[in-house]
């Protein structure tokens, strides 16, 4: 791994907090997210703060988190008692939030800075993996509603400089976000995913340049089975921002294995 930038990660954040309660389909995600976090911690330098991308979180124009302090939100229902009681006591980031906020201006967009809004759980349920320690700055950014790719690849460009900060960059979602398919097996078979992730796959292949890599991941919806794997992108688009954030670095494949027995991807650039 390289250390003169920080890492981008797009990391499958599974299930509202089941990765959190031992639950079996989610044993070789918790693993792999813990297990980079361990990595990470022992080759990198302590990062300065994290921003994160959730798939939960969409405004008009991109929000972000500003306040100095954080508390969560438990936006999932129906789980055990024990999941509306986890804690991820990080700091806030204003200042940081004010200087994305800046180059968000410089680069088009019409950011907002929220300073009521709590984490959501694609928030702190990676990052309770990731950085049980919860001793680094977080910020969480919003995605775009109108959900168009090509505007996540330049919300991304335009958080790049974070890189040079050591800012960590996680963008939290699932290649692969059928819901319906979740409870019935019959509706999405393996041959489908794994046609839909071989296009993602490639589409970040360092045998293409970046403007090829960012014209495949616009039109993502020319994907084998596209719409079957994600009837709403909201979940994959933080790939996107964290291709765009990346700015050309080699995307590695980090995690290709089944979390509640559909195949997921998960990336870093380094």
């Amino acid at each position: 791994m390289q250390t003169a930038l920080a890492p981008v990660l797009f990391l499958p954040h599974g299930g509202g907090p089941l990765p959190l309660l031992g639950d079996p389909g989610h044993a070789g995600l918790t693993r792999f997210i813990s297990n980079l976090g361990t990595q990470l911690q022992q080759e990198l330098s302590k990062p300065t703060a994290i921003v994160v991308i959730s798939a939960h979180w969409e405004e008009t124009i991109p929000a972000l988190t500003a306040n100095n302090s954080t508390h969560l939100l438990y936006d999932y229902s129906g789980f055990p008692a024990e999941s509306y009681q986890l804690t991820y006591p990080a700091p806030g980031a204003a200042q940081l939030a004010a200087n994305i906020a800046e180059k968000l201006t410089e680069a088009g967009f019409t950011p907002q800075l929220d300073k009521n809004r709590g984490l959501d759980h694609g928030v702190f349920v990676p990052l309770l993996m990731l950085r049980p320690e919860a001793d680094i700055p977080v910020l969480q950014i919003s995605l775009l509603k109108g959900l168009d790719p090509a505007q996540h690849i330049a919300l991304g460009e335009a958080l790049a400089f974070l890189r040079r900060q050591n800012v960590w960059i996680v963008g939290s979602g699932m290649s692969f976000h059928n819901m319906q398919a979740f409870f019935r097996p019959d509706l999405v078979s393996k041959t489908q995913i794994d046609a839909f992730n071989q296009y993602l796959i490639t589409s970040l292949s360092p045998e293409r340049d970046y403007a090829e890599q960012a014209d495949k991941l616009r039109h993502w919806l020319d994907a084998p089975y596209a719409r079957l794997m994600h009837p709403r992108e909201e979940h994959l688009l933080p790939l996107h921002v964290c291709f765009g954030a990346a700015k050309g670095s080699p995307a590695e494949l980090l995690f290709n294995d089944d979390v509640l027995s559909k195949t997921v991807l998960a990336f870093g650039w380094f």
